[in-house]
Parts: C-alpha cells; sequence; structure tokens
C-alpha cells in the first residue's frame, strides 16, 4: 500500500475516531482505483466481504447483505452495487469492473478501528490508489435522552 491512503487523513484523526468520537460516529468513505477488475465484477466476492466485515470490525450486522448486478444504459458504467444494515447503520459499496473502481462507505454510532476497516477493504479490491475520507458524523446530534417513564 502507498503512502496515499493516509494523506487524506491526519494521523490525529485516525487515533482519534478509533478510541473517542465527538458526534454521532464515524464516516469511512473509500474511493478505490485501480482496483482488480476480476473482484470488482465477482458477486459472491462483494457479498462475502458485506457479510464477514461486521463481525471484523465488532459491528452487529442485522441483515444479510443485499447484493445486486447493475446493468444500465452506459455500459462502462455496470458493476456491483451492495448494503449490509447494520445495528450501528450501514456498509456499502459500488464496483465498476470496466474502470477498475470502486466506492466504499462505512458508516457508524460507535468508533472501530478505521485503520483495520480501510487497509482490509483496500486490500480486498487489490486497489493501488485508494483514496481514504473519514468524517465524524453529527456533531451536533443530542447526546443524551431521557427513558420515558
Amino acid at each position: 500500500m502507498t503512502d496515499r491512503m493516509t494523506d487524506h487523513i491526519p494521523k490525529e484523526d485516525l487515533c482519534r475516531m478509533n478510541r473517542t468520537m465527538d458526534g454521532y460516529g464515524p464516516h469511512l468513505m473509500l474511493d478505490l482505483g485501480e482496483c482488480n477488475p476480476a473482484i470488482l465484477n465477482d458477486l459472491d466476492a462483494c457479498f462475502n466481504l458485506l457479510n464477514d466485515l461486521p463481525e471484523k470490525i465488532g459491528m452487529t450486522k442485522i441483515t444479510q447483505p443485499y447484493v445486486f448486478r447493475y446493468k444500465g444504459q452506459i455500459p462502462e458504467d455496470e458493476g456491483i452495487t451492495g448494503v449490509t444494515i447494520i445495528a450501528e447503520s450501514h456498509i456499502s459499496l459500488h464496483t465498476y469492473p470496466k474502470k477498475n473502481f470502486a466506492f466504499v462507505d462505512l458508516f457508524s454510532c460507535k468508533p472501530f478501528d478505521v485503520e483495520g476497516a480501510r487497509d482490509h477493504i483496500v486490500q480486498f479490491f487489490q486497489s493501488k490508489s485508494p483514496s481514504v475520507h473519514t468524517y465524524e458524523r453529527g456533531v451536533h446530534f443530542p447526546k443524551t435522552y431521557s427513558l420515558a417513564a
């Protein structure tokens, strides 16, 4: 993997997201270029990533992955779209085998190993040109709740 993966994420942000949260939760967004097109076009591989990733990062899967092959009017935009709903939020992916590209989002209301998740997904798709974005969602999300009487 290249240093470009961490160019977009200040080290202190990664460490903070792995330990504490100031808002609702971390959102890891991966723009993966120069991926292996065979993996990008493999429905079972995409299903397995979405099926296995929640447990690897300590999340609770509440649905099986929904993974679909997409063929639209623009042939080079065909690929695979998938999502897994987790109790903490969701994991989604969109692949473009003819463009060797994938987008993956992982949003959670609890901290997780952002670096570990990033590395696993980048390695899974064999991306040689990943662009990594993280964002702390819901900074102003209410943190206290009243229990119903």
